[in-house]
């Protein structure tokens, strides 16, 4: 079994470095291999390069504009997948995605709050970050206050509640923001792009991202426990409030820190761990790092779709969303014997 699942993730890791490779080649300004090679060289020994090959330039497109993208979109591909995948091993519900607490909705305010008060785009991330852990404590906070009912669903409850209230919250801000600035911002934000990705700030986020991805990983043993519902986890010995929380942290400061960095992009989380789960099974174990994986392949792969489709670019988040649904709607066919 362990050959097996390493298969898989061996599998996994070779379809991603080539949906990178590609993605660090193709573009506007196409990048043939032996070029690459000549710049690889040019780096690895500091060698002299044939001028022909303009070598600064394509240090530019690589270094300062490809590179920090590609490194992005692995970067929140996992980080919905994997926090999809854990929310639905938590709530045992296969419909569930990471904007199920709300996150989403308060993270979108959040941004939009920054927009309205400042042009710093540094005071906007801060403000969708803190505003979308705000959204998930109020959920976590609506679902404690009903006693005699299964946590789950009051979660879920909580979830919808915060949610619906921070999206009519966004909608204010939207109704008072200058219609010729401001609004048209918050408009493409919310569209979701990888266009604004910036090396420092890819490699500042994206240890936080890696941690909690790391932990959700780590945590894989107990999801499988608790898919077998409360009762029977605990009779297992697991203390299912404190994995409960941690998970939500967890999961909540990945997908966050998601929208933080491009926006709402939708579906990823929610379709990727049903296609994971339906090639490989139910065990966590290998599910979770999988839905990793893959979520980062297939943010490359929309990415580079949004960019080389047209000759403008597509706002990712649409585009996840045009490809996601067809998608979901023929996995709803397998999806009960999957999660079986």
């Amino acid at each position: 079994m362990q050959a097996k699942e390493g298969r898989y993730i061996v599998g996994g890791v070779l379809l991603l470095s080539l949906f990178a490779l590609f993605s660090l080649l193709w573009g506007q300004y196409p990048i043939t291999l032996e070029t690459f090679g000549a710049y690889i060289k040019y780096l690895l020994f500091d060698t002299p390069v044939d001028k022909t090959y303009n070598i600064e330039l394509i240090h530019n497109i690589i270094a300062e504009i490809r590179l920090p993208r590609i490194l992005l979109a692995i970067l929140i591909g996992a980080a919905l997948a994997t926090s999809g995948a854990v929310f639905q091993a938590m709530f045992v519900n296969p419909l569930v995605s990471p904007g199920i607490l709300g996150v989403l909705g308060g993270a979108s305010f959040g941004a939009a709050c920054g927009m309205l008060l400042s042009e710093n785009w540094f005071i906007v991330q801060i403000m969708a970050f803190v505003f979308g852990f705000v959204a998930v404590g109020f959920a976590v906070f609506v679902g404690s206050m009903v006693t005699n009912s299964r946590s789950t669903v009051m979660l879920v409850l909580g979830g919808v509640i915060s949610g619906s209230l921070f999206t009519a919250l966004l909608s204010i801000v939207k109704y008072v923001a200058d219609p010729y600035s401001t609004l048209p911002a918050i408009v493409y934000w919310l569209m979701g792009s990888l266009s604004m990705a910036q090396l420092d700030e890819v490699l500042l986020v994206g240890i936080p991202i890696v941690l909690s991805i790391a932990g959700m990983i780590f945590m894989s043993k107990y999801f499988d426990l608790l898919s077998l519902g409360d009762e029977e986890a605990k009779a297992l010995g697991v203390n299912v409030k404190l994995i409960r929380i941690v998970a939500i942290i967890l999961a909540t400061l990945a997908s966050s820190l998601a929208v933080v960095m491009a926006g709402i992009i939708g579906w990823v989380g929610l379709i990727i761990p049903h296609i994971i789960r339906m090639a490989i099974g139910p065990s966590h174990k290998l599910l979770i790092p999988l839905s990793a994986i893959v979520g980062g392949a297939f943010l490359l792969a929309a990415d580079a779709v949004s960019r080389l489709a047209l000759s403008v670019e597509i706002p990712i988040g649409i585009l996840t969303s045009l490809i996601g649904i067809p998608i979901f709607i023929v996995v709803l066919k397998n999806a009960r014997a999957a999660w079986n």
